[in-house]
């Protein structure tokens, strides 16, 4: 089977779960998209309005600015793997709750097994505390290269809506930060890209 094959069977499975109350009130499930042989995945918390609506990750403001910010490195959207921790959108667009994410926490392993990225990029500290399965802060740690399982490596960033909401460019400021990161994030796609 292919990987595409096999992200298909995700795809249709997070499509008729009703594992979480989540399910209840979505509009459509956010599997994910990009390349499935990229060295790079990114993983927000959960889909927003935007995403609810076109069944597509990081597609509202966010998302947007997710864009620039590859596009700032000359990568293409298309050219990384982009999901969420949860693939239906929490009401209000509120944090997803633990048991949300433990519902369906086995999905994004799924992914993460299917596309065998190198690089797992947690945007924010809903993301970042899923994957080390305590409440973390994503400031102490972005930018830090955390080893996981099987060989991959963290490298948690700030999730884009901080960013939209510290607007600042200047040195120090998340804005900056983050155009530190994404930078290691370039050179890490430059290394591992031919695997």
């Amino acid at each position: 089977m292919t990987r595409e094959d096999l992200m298909k069977i995700v795809g249709e499975r997070i499509s008729k779960c009703t594992a979480c109350p989540l399910y209840a009130t979505r509009t459509n499930t956010v599997v994910g998209e990009g390349s499935l042989y990229t060295p790079i995945m990114f993983v927000g918390e959960g889909p927003g309005e935007e995403e609810d609506k076109t069944g597509r990750p990081f597609v509202g403001k966010a998302g947007q600015l997710l864009t620039k910010i590859l596009e700032s490195v000359d990568i293409k959207r298309e050219d990384v793997y982009i999901c969420n921790v949860v693939k239906c959108r929490p009401p209000e667009n509120r944090t997803p709750k633990q048991e949300e994410q433990k519902a369906c926490g086995h999905f994004l392993f799924a992914q993460i097994m299917i596309v065998d990225p190198v690089v797992i990029v947690p945007l924010g500290s809903t993301a970042l505390s899923f994957f080390l399965n305590q409440n973390l802060s994503i400031s102490e740690y972005r930018g830090k290269e955390i080893d996981w399982k099987g060989g991959k490596k963290l490298f948690p960033m700030f999730h884009p809506s901080f960013l939209l909401r510290n607007p600042s460019k200047e040195k120090g400021s998340p804005k900056d930060l983050t155009w530190q990161d994404i930078k290691k994030v370039k050179a890490f796609f430059e290394q591992y890209k031919g695997r």
